[in-house]
């Protein structure tokens, strides 16, 4: 069965998550407040963040790096690009 949120970050009624995506109050907002669409999209760039900065997981500071930028990600503020990164063409 399909859940509906209301998404932050695209301000329209969307497809949801199943499940909170990380453990605790953050996880639940996110369950509650974010477009499975929207996710997805950040999971990208978070992916894209990691690989071109080379960032170590391990380190708490990159941690609360990534978290700022999620949460500036869904709520339609300003993001670190990946250096270098093209997206592929249409």
């Amino acid at each position: 069965m399909t859940r509906t949120v209301f998404c932050r970050k695209y301000q329209q009624d969307m497809e949801g998550l199943q499940m909170p995506p990380l453990p605790g109050a953050r996880g639940q907002d996110i369950h509650d407040n974010v477009s499975k669409k929207a996710w997805e999209e950040w999971q990208a760039l978070q992916t894209r963040l990691i690989n071109e900065k080379r960032l170590n997981m391990l380190d708490p500071e990159t941690r609360d790096y990534l978290m700022t930028q999620m949460t500036r990600f869904f709520n339609n503020e300003e993001t670190d690009s990946a250096e270098g990164y093209v997206p592929p063409s249409q």
